[in-house]
């Protein structure tokens, strides 16, 4: 099969009908050994320092791997995107669109998907069959995220780690889903995580720290159970045709989409607090604003994590972190002696 890079989760099933490999750039580049060389090779080539680090990762991780064709969306993710599009295009490498609607309407989102499939040489019929075809693999992805916050047998960053992959399931998608069968079937047999630690919902997209975020939590009492863009990109929920399935998919629509989203399953989840990432540079951290937001936003406490070129916790992030995690033990602590004086008092 013929790879091709793609900017964000994108409709994979219609790839794998063309047949493409889709190559999540996104991967490539925070995987990278030395992720920052990438970002540099793309200030190198003129990319503006202002720019986000992810764009300048997409492009560096593009060129280094001789990716020769890319899917890039223009409309629910990324501005900036666009006129990435047109300096691949610059470098001689096929640039082909995708545009999510505008809203969450099925009927409009089959005419993007059938779009795409004609823009590709395929049709909807053969990309309804890879839908099903991998629906056992996306019921695995569930399984793994119920083991996070329901059993306590998987940790925050595990989860990170295999739902933000199934964005290309690393480009094998019958070896990914038998390494995560795999895996769950271990994981089984691990004792769960204690119940008195602290548990938070990450949202927004995966950040750039990763790699020590979710250590440093556990290091600190507190353990992530819910991965909101992460658990996103997996498709959850059941089986559903694509127009419908890309339709439930929060991301790439208004922000009240994903705080519903978010509210549901922090309640679910009995999540006590919300770490909201947001990558410098982007706009898309002016929704901040509405998760903080009184009556129309999330009520938990939330604390806002920028990063940029970090791919390392700073001593700044950590010590926020920390007093964070604080200020909620000792919310609970007040909760529960309030919640004594209660029942005593009757």
């Amino acid at each position: 099969m013929k790879r091709i890079g793609i900017t964000t989760t994108v409709p994979v099933e219609v790839l794998l009908a063309a047949p493409r490999i889709g190559v999540d750039l996104n991967n490539l580049f925070i995987s990278h050994p030395d992720p920052e060389s990438l970002v540099s090779r793309a200030e190198r080539a003129g990319f503006p320092q202002n720019c986000c680090s992810w764009i300048k990762g997409i492009y560096g991780a593009c060129l280094e791997n001789g990716i020769d064709e890319v899917l890039g969306v223009t409309t629910g993710d990324c501005s900036n995107t666009l006129m990435l599009m047109e300096v691949f295009r610059l470098n001689g490498i096929k640039v082909l669109p995708f545009a999510y609607p505008e809203s969450p309407n099925p009927a409009l989102m089959w005419k993007s998907l059938e779009r795409l499939a004609r823009l590709l040489d395929t049709d909807m019929e053969k990309a309804e069959e890879v839908r099903l075809n991998l629906s056992p693999v996306r019921e695995l992805s569930s399984q793994l995220d119920r083991m996070t916050w329901e059993s306590g047998l998987v940790s925050g960053g595990e989860n990170h780690l295999w739902l933000v992959s199934t964005s290309d399931f690393n480009g094998d998608q019958e070896f990914f889903g038998s390494q995560l069968g795999d895996f769950i079937a271990a994981a089984r047999a691990r004792k769960p995580y204690p119940d008195d630690m602290l548990r938070l919902a990450y949202a927004g997209v995966p950040p750039v720290y990763a790699r020590e975020l979710y250590p440093f939590i556990e290091s600190q009492g507190g353990r992530v159970v819910f991965n909101e863009v992460q658990r996103q990109f997996s498709m959850p929920g059941p089986s559903v045709p694509l127009e419908v399935q890309y339709s439930r998919y929060t991301y790439p629509y208004s922000v009240f989409d994903r705080v519903k989203d978010i509210r549901e399953q922090a309640a679910l989840r009995s999540v006590d607090g919300v770490i909201h990432y947001v990558q410098a540079f982007c706009h898309r951290g002016i929704g901040d604003i509405i998760f903080r937001s009184a009556g129309s936003g999330l009520p938990l406490p939330i604390l806002t994590l920028e990063g940029n070129t970090d791919f390392g916790l700073t001593h700044h992030i950590k010590t926020r972190i920390e007093a964070f995690m604080d200020m909620l033990r000792r919310g609970k602590r007040l909760a529960e002696t309030a919640g004594r004086a209660s029942r005593l008092s009757i």
